[in-house]
């Protein structure tokens, strides 16, 4: 290897700088204004950092991001990364239009628009630490997203050392939220509340059932078809969840939020009449569903869940959310040890 500056090579070159003692590392980019190709060079401590340097460029102009922003931006990554995800299919809509809000937090950060090898451990330690007043769930969907983007950066050889290895997550100045279950009280008088109520006065009553006494999540609910009923087996079949496509317009999906949500679950005897009234009720709905709004459209969630609000604060309920069903009935599980999925006690008195 020559010592000084090296003569012009646009697949670039390694030299010797006497006066900083270090290693440097030659390489030519295209600037995006004036069109043509600038000489740039960076230092290291030894000969072979330079070469790695110099073989993760080389890796890198395999990607289109580093031709259109003279390296690759560490949220361009990031988004790509998403982009792919849903293209195969790895993640649906609602999870799609998920990480990229989450991504425009990241994109508040000062450096995340430097290229992915110009940032250290440190500086992202140092952004992770200034994240602790969200929640460690977001903080934790924060790291994913870098981690994910450095893991295919370093799978692709586009860096010599991938920074996240140093990088401890940090634990939120938040406390978790717990999701809390209904009391067995709470459960009988809300239970008997919407047993007494006909549909036309409380059109996601059976809603609500089918989430406090067969576990569904709200958008299984939403999303069930009255084929999805078998009164003569006595089971409700979980085939499929709402979700919201690419361009965020809510629709019925065609599978379940995870692989084991795909299942057969019995009913009840005592809200058997419930969901026969519901199917009688839906006889002309839409896509054959069992819940749709007045106008025959798909329900937002959101408005069930302040349906649901509503009813419980007249009650004196408080710190339950439409999730808070299914746990409540996760927790009738456990506490009767397996033997029923419901307590005796919770029915129409």
């Amino acid at each position: 290897m020559k010592k000084g500056r090296p003569k012009k090579n646009e697949n670039g070159s390694i030299s010797y700088d006497n006066a900083s003692k270090k290693w440097r590392c030659w390489f030519y980019i295209l600037n995006s204004t004036t069109l043509k190709k600038e000489r740039k060079s960076k230092s290291f401590e030894t000969e072979q950092e330079a070469k790695d340097y110099l073989s993760t460029l080389e890796n890198q102009k395999e990607n289109i991001l580093f031709n259109e922003n003279n390296g690759i931006p560490l949220n361009l990554l990031i988004k790509s990364n998403i982009e792919r995800k849903y293209d195969l299919g790895i993640i649906a809509g609602n999870q799609y239009n998920r990480l990229n809000r989450t991504l425009k937090t990241i994109e508040k950060w000062e450096l995340a628009t430097k290229n992915i090898d110009d940032i250290t451990s440190e500086e992202i330690q140092m952004y992770m630490n200034s994240l602790r007043n969200y929640s460690n769930s977001y903080i934790t969907k924060i790291h994913e997203l870098i981690y994910g983007a450095y893991y295919i950066a370093e799978k692709k050889k586009y860096i010599v050392r991938n920074p996240m290895d140093d990088v401890i997550r940090p634990k939120s100045n938040k406390e978790d939220k717990e999701v809390r279950a209904m009391t067995i009280e709470e459960q009988q008088t809300f239970t008997n509340y919407l047993m007494s109520m006909p549909i036309s006065l409380e059109p996601y009553k059976n809603v609500f059932l089918f989430q406090m006494f067969l576990g569904l999540r709200i958008g299984e609910a939403l999303a069930l078809r009255k084929n999805d009923i078998n009164l003569q087996k006595n089971i409700v079949s979980v085939k499929r969840t709402l979700t919201v496509d690419k361009a965020r317009t809510l629709i019925v999906g065609n599978k379940t939020k995870t692989y084991s949500g795909k299942r057969d679950i019995p009913i009840p005897e005592f809200i058997k009449d419930s969901i026969i009234e519901q199917m009688k009720e839906s006889d002309n709905n839409k896509d054959n569903l069992l819940f749709t709004s007045k106008n025959d459209t798909l329900i937002f969630t959101n408005n069930v869940n302040y349906r649901l609000k509503r009813i419980l604060k007249a009650m004196g309920i408080q710190g339950i959310s439409s999730h808070s069903l299914r746990h409540t009935f996760g927790t009738r599980c456990i506490e009767a040890r397996y033997e029923s999925c419901y307590s005796s006690k919770v029915i129409r008195t």
